[in-house]
């Protein structure tokens, strides 16, 4: 039987997903970072350069994080009730 390696995809600049890692939760490439803490942290006020030292992640890292969830968001399908 092959034994098959799980590569890292990339689903988006510096954004990689691979199911040995966070779950398969999208990451910071290179990284244990997932996007979505990234994410909170600077929903909770935190600076790029606090985030950046506290992770070890750039601050392109931290742009490419916040593009990601934009496109995201961009091409969701929602229907919101309007009253």
């Amino acid at each position: 039987m092959k034994k098959t390696t799980r590569q890292p995809v990339e689903i988006a600049r510096r954004i990689v997903v691979n199911r040995q890692v966070r779950f398969g939760q999208p990451v910071i490439k290179g990284t244990r970072v997932p996007v979505a803490l990234l994410l909170d942290e600077l929903a909770a006020g935190s600076a790029f350069e606090t985030i950046a030292t506290e992770y070890s992640v750039t601050q392109a890292d931290i742009r490419a994080a916040i593009r990601f969830a934009a496109a995201l968001v961009a091409t969701e399908d929602r229907m919101v009730a309007i009253r």
